[in-house]
């Protein structure tokens, strides 16, 4: 089972829409995927329509370690949810205040790992206990950055910063993964060239290695607001209109290969939405 968090230390950079279009062409391809939704802002809660909800959901799962009752299930075959039910941030105070508080995650979700074959974890675009407890609890994090030298200033001192601060987590068996950046809609102006070409410089130096701008590029594209505005993932949008080489099913079948080069399998076979 691979656990990829979504992070930012700046909100509204898109986060919840890549984690639920990465989560849906992984499971199109056939793989069993469950989201979890670690955002008070429950977003990714509803990003799908869902076929079963479940009476519990992150607050549950955290909090007494319960898995049975926590996962709802999307109308998208093999993709399961763990629902945001935190609208107060309570979670946060609470994490902080367990001794175990910042890796119990990752040892809850070492309990399912025959269960599913990826996990995605969303998280708030702020620095704070809740967001740690989905770092410590990640094989390694996804990051997307739009092209925009204030995203671009931020992305590098906010998260080099944020993997040194919990570098400490090691001791507790918790070690920080590797941090991916994936330019994230990116427009054709030679300006949003210009900040990813600086941003692949910046990045490595400062991280030591412990960043790595990714080479798939999602662009600013409609189709990714208008297929959240139907509930399902990108690349059946797209390929409902325009065809199995439309760019959103490129891109995104890109980003899987290149986030886990030794994928298998990545061949969507999938009826399509009207």
């Amino acid at each position: 089972m691979i656990k990829i968090t979504i992070v930012s230390t700046k909100g509204g950079v898109g986060k919840t829409t890549l984690t639920a279009n990465l989560g849906g062409i992984l499971a199109d391809s056939g793989y069993r995927v469950l989201l979890i939704d670690a955002d008070p802002q429950p977003t990714l809660s509803s990003y799908y329509k869902l076929k079963y909800r479940a009476n519990h959901g992150l607050t549950e799962l955290l909090v007494n370690s319960s898995i049975d009752s926590v996962i709802s299930q999307t109308d998208v075959e093999q993709l399961d949810i763990v629902l945001s039910d935190d609208p107060q941030g309570k979670l946060r105070d609470w994490i902080r205040d367990t001794v175990d508080g910042r890796v119990r995650l990752k040892y809850i979700l070492s309990k399912c790992d025959t269960h599913y074959d990826f996990v995605l974890i969303d998280t708030q675009g702020a620095v704070g206990p809740l967001q740690d407890a989905a770092v410590a609890a990640a094989d390694f994090m996804l990051s997307p950055i739009p092209p925009e030298i204030l995203s671009a200033r931020e992305f590098v001192r906010g998260t080099v910063a944020m993997i040194r601060r919990l570098e400490p987590m090691a001791r507790l068996g918790a070690p920080i993964g590797p941090l991916r950046g994936v330019i994230y809609r990116q427009d054709r102006t030679i300006d949003a060239r210009t900040i990813t070409d600086e941003l692949r410089k910046a990045s490595f130096l400062p991280s030591k290695g412990a960043i790595t701008i990714l080479d798939t590029v999602v662009p600013n594209a409609v189709a990714y607001r208008e297929a959240a505005t139907h509930k399902i993932p990108v690349h059946r949008f797209e390929r409902a209109r325009k065809g199995p080489t439309a760019s959103a099913f490129d891109t995104m079948q890109a980003l899987a290969r290149e986030l886990i080069p030794n994928l298998p399998n990545l061949d969507v076979s999938v009826e399509e939405e009207s």
